[in-house]
């Protein structure tokens, strides 16, 4: 059995009974894995009666693993129509790719938008922002993409990094494992091959360092921190196979040490483990397994360990990876995780993605990456690393059609960002004056047509992330009710510098520019004071001042009158004028430094009106109580 059908298929039938209609010759050959002798058995079988529910599942499930998917389509739709609770979300992810690979990609619009509660508001995310991604992404780069000659007319897959060497799986039948009865292909085995300078794979040979073992070994990683090698083995008691009570054999992970000694990991006669990956900064083991937990079929995983030592339960990576279909492979490069996933919006059966590790350990939008390395056909087991020109070079996995066997390891290379182009900025909004986050500030990012593409909130520490197919031009606005607005405008170079770093974004809250003074709202100035019998407008003055321009540069729509006021001393009528005079004086540097009429709608001199003591005219007062009379406010009309 092929190990790749073994990851997709197993999962259809994992969860099912082997004591249910145990003479219907459809369910033995369906699992057995043989489709095609499957359909034809449930054929003839409904012409004698009706099949069950659960059989009818399963012919669906034939006919899209035969690839017949106009058929897969029809029944999945009729059973669906029938009883819209039969399908599980696995399921429901097989008829929207059956649909989607018979084009009627409406129809899976459709769905979506009919039955958007059977499915997570994190896949309809992923779905619109791909479906654009794939629509008119541009890619970043041109990949160079190589069919391996080490590759064999059985399945190879499954690379990864050995030194300056690569292990890779392989069902062919070149080491002392014999084939399994009644298979074409042998046990899957674990293979060495050298690598050139440029990349290139020669000379692939048993891998001897693994204990001897009868069966399956597969899927290696190799932590070159530890000195240790994670790979799958069949699971076994006595030197046979071990199977639980429905009769199925599953995958287990394990580790062998550098004293070549294997010990299991991650076993469960019921639960299937894949593809181990071990991030050592983080001191964790991913890896894919079925568990019943899952979002659909195998799911994305982790446990925290202690140099390669389990020390957490596993830990399900969310409804941003995992979907209804399968997800496999986990592997990270460089704050990015890249992993396969079959769900539907992809371009073939699995397509690889990749999702930015963010600084909470929260995952951006996970991205396919898009034809070339993606095809029609399943693309997995992704693996990348710099070389010494600091060029990214890499191997992956496929069933594509021109291959030499029914999986081939192909190697790529590339100069730069992998995939399909993105825009993805991230920051925090704070407030200019406190330098705290601001909580529920929106940020809309807007294309060269000034329309609105995307639009969040920042979280409760002002913190924000957005992510979306690169444009040509991209406008960011930011701004909360009660608090100032912010807007920048980037073109193709600008996007890409904004990128490096975290943008942070200041706005200013109304309200602490403003206080209460005599009953008026007022902007919030230093109190200053003109030269005696003067309207010029001194340095000291024009620092007071320039805070109402930044004002009104925050707040373009703040309508101020200014009001000014002097003292009892002197004639009343000089007084008078003297304060029309300072009052159109600060209108006039206002209005130079950039503020509108539209800004500016009153300028008034009081004179001695308003006095705010009991230093009237005629009335004996010492100076300090005489200049709290004089004062300029800036009153807050709109």
């Amino acid at each position: 059995m092929k190990f790749r059908y073994i990851i997709i298929v197993f999962l259809v039938v994992s969860n099912l009974s082997f004591g249910q209609n145990k003479k219907s010759k459809g369910d033995i050959y369906f699992y057995e894995y043989n489709f095609a002798k499957a359909i034809q058995e449930y054929r003839k079988e409904e012409m004698k009666w009706p099949l069950t529910q659960e059989q009818r599942l399963k012919l669906a499930d034939s006919y899209f693993q035969t690839k017949n998917f106009k058929n897969a389509a029809q029944l999945y739709i009729k059973i669906n129509k029938e009883n819209d609770t039969i399908l599980s979300t696995y399921r429901v992810n097989k008829m929207l790719q059956s649909l989607s690979k018979n084009n009627q990609k409406e129809r899976v619009d459709a769905f979506l938008q009919s039955k958007s509660h059977l499915l997570s508001e994190e896949l309809f995310q992923n779905y619109q922002f791909n479906k654009e991604l794939l629509l008119g992404g541009e890619s970043s780069q041109d990949f160079k993409i190589e069919n391996l000659s080490i590759n064999s007319s059985q399945a190879d897959f499954s690379p990864c990094f050995y030194n300056d060497k690569i292990l890779f799986s392989s069902s062919r039948i070149l080491s002392f494992k014999k084939g399994s009865k009644g298979n074409s292909e042998g046990f899957l085995d674990i293979y060495i091959a050298k690598v050139t300078t440029k990349g290139d794979v020669l000379t692939p040979n048993p891998f001897t360092r693994t204990p001897e073992f009868n069966y399956h070994e597969a899927t290696p990683y190799y932590s070159e921190a530890l000195k240790k090698l994670f790979y799958i083995r069949s699971n076994s008691s006595g030197g046979n196979m071990a199977f639980n009570e429905e009769g199925k054999n599953s995958l287990a992970i394990g580790v062998l040490d550098t004293t070549n000694t294997f010990r299991y990991l991650l076993k469960d006669l019921s639960t299937s483990f894949y593809y181990p990956f071990y991030e050592v900064e983080t001191n964790r083991l991913y890896f894919a397994a079925n568990f019943s937990d899952s979002f659909g079929g195998t799911d994305l995983y982790y446990v925290e360990t202690n140099n390669g030592q389990i020390m957490s339960r596993p830990i399900n990576l969310g409804a941003k990876i995992n979907t209804p279909g399968n997800e496999i492979a986990p592997y990270i490069h460089e704050g990015s995780l890249y992993y396969a996933s079959d769900i539907f919006y992809g371009f073939g059966g699995m397509d690889i993605y990749k999702t930015n590790i963010q600084v909470d350990k929260s995952f951006s939008i996970p991205i396919n990456l898009g034809d070339g390395i993606n095809s029609k056909s399943d693309d997995f087991g992704f693996i990348v690393k710099n070389d010494k020109a600091n060029n990214l070079i890499g191997y992956f996995s496929s069933n594509r059609a021109g291959g030499k066997g029914k999986d081939d390891i192909y190697k790529f290379s590339v100069s730069n960002q992998i995939g399909l182009k993105t825009f993805a900025i991230k920051g925090r909004v704070i407030n200019s004056r406190t330098r705290r986050g601001v909580d529920k500030a929106f940020v809309k990012l807007l294309n060269e047509k000034g329309n609105v593409i995307r639009e969040i909130y920042t979280n409760d520490d002002g913190d924000y992330s957005i992510e979306l197919p690169w444009k040509k031009q991209i406008t960011i606005k930011t701004g909360k009710e009660g608090h100032s607005s912010f807007s920048v405008t980037y073109n193709k170079e600008g996007m890409i510098e904004a990128q490096k770093e975290p943008l942070n974004i200041g706005i200013v809250a109304l309200n602490d520019l403003i206080e209460e003074k005599e009953s008026k709202e007022i902007i919030k100035l230093n109190k200053f004071y003109f030269n005696k019998g003067k309207s010029d407008i001194t340095p000291l003055i024009a620092a007071e001042l320039d805070k109402v321009v930044k004002a009104i540069r925050s707040f373009p729509q703040l309508k101020l009158s200014i009001e000014t006021h002097t003292s009892s001393k002197g004639y009343t009528s000089t007084n008078k004028k003297l304060s029309q005079k300072r009052s159109d004086a600060i209108k006039f540097y206002l209005l130079k430094k950039g503020a509108s009429v539209s800004n500016i709608v009153g300028s008034i001199g009081y004179g001695e009106e308003q006095i705010i003591n009991r230093c009237v005219n005629g009335a004996y007062c010492l100076d300090f109580l005489h200049k709290q009379n004089e004062r300029t406010l800036i009153v807050l009309v709109k």
